[in-house]
């Protein structure tokens, strides 16, 4: 099983469509919640969606999916429940 790229901060970019925090547009988180979605095609998003983020933005989010993947929290989440 493949963990979710979202890292709770569910904000969209006007302008490509794409969230602010994990990268995917809504027909990609759609998917992802498909049950008949493959681990296969999960694991080419999650390389699509390092492709799109760049910067501190793909920082950002390798750190808080990473700690997702981990500890089954991302960063924000983790922060805000504090």
């Amino acid at each position: 099983m493949i963990v979710s790229p979202c890292i709770s901060i569910c904000k969209t970019d006007p302008l490509t469509g794409y969230c602010y925090g994990c990268g995917r547009s809504d027909e990609e988180k759609a998917k992802w919640k498909n049950p008949e979605t493959t681990d296969l095609w999960k694991s080419e998003n999650l390389k699509l969606i390092e492709k799109r983020l760049n910067g501190w933005q793909l920082e950002s989010f390798r750190e808080s999916y990473s700690h997702k993947v981990n500890n089954g929290i991302s960063l924000f989440k983790k922060k805000s429940l504090k």
